[in-house]
């Protein structure tokens, strides 16, 4: 939980410092431009502010790792809501609207996660989770997105290291398996979760576990 808001602040300000031509670039998320990616996290910081304004009454029924679905099937771009985030982002037109937007939830969506009781039981997707593990579970989703943002534009910074660290961790976890220590934590989010292939010497290296990637998460 505690690399939440700076992993958060440090993605809101990669984006902020794009350029508009920037924004028509391909990112790391298939099918998506830069500008698609924007708007899912505007999406995401909706989310959060609906999550931690919906406690639950129940315990908790997954932790950081369980609120992960796994999948063997990438994403094809056919999901409504995937579709529905490309028409939106189109609709901003100017980025500067889309960073305005993104700064204007996303600053709020950081206030709220500050002000949250770690241990307060929250819902989402007919799940229940602590505050702090739903939190948690999103470092994850913000430095995999920092890295599908700066895929195609090297010049902007990357995600911070704490959060790259914590994000290779719960990774693991969700993997039931330690991948390598020869492989960078940038190397492992990218490899296990199919943003690249893994080259032979790091196959090699993964032995075994190299046939159950990649783990798409959803």
């Amino acid at each position: 939980m505690d690399q939440f808001v700076p992993s958060w602040a440090a993605l809101r300000a990669a984006v902020a410092g794009l350029a508009d031509e920037d924004f028509a670039r391909p990112s790391g998320c298939t099918g998506w431009l830069v500008r698609d990616l924007a708007c899912h996290l505007v999406i995401d910081a909706q989310d959060v502010l609906i999550t931690l304004a919906t406690p639950a009454d129940g315990e908790p029924t997954v932790d950081a790792a369980g609120y992960w679905h796994v999948s063997d099937e990438p994403p094809t771009g056919e999901d409504p809501l995937d579709a529905l985030t490309v028409r939106l982002a189109a609709a901003y037109g100017d980025p500067a609207l889309l960073r305005f937007h993104l700064d204007d939830v996303g600053s709020a969506a950081g206030r709220a996660a500050q002000l949250a009781d770690p241990a307060l039981p929250v819902s989402t997707q007919d799940m229940v989770l602590t505050a702090g593990d739903y939190l948690a579970a999103y470092v994850l989703e913000w430095t995999l997105h920092h890295l599908d943002l700066t895929v195609r534009l090297p010049h902007v910074p990357g995600p911070p290291a704490a959060g790259l660290a914590e994000s290779r961790a719960l990774l693991e976890r969700i993997a039931g398996a330690a991948f390598p220590e020869s492989f960078t934590d940038t190397d492992v989010l990218l490899v296990a979760t199919g943003r690249r292939a893994p080259t032979e010497a790091e196959r090699t290296a993964l032995g075994a576990p190299a046939a159950r990637l990649p783990l798409i998460l959803g």
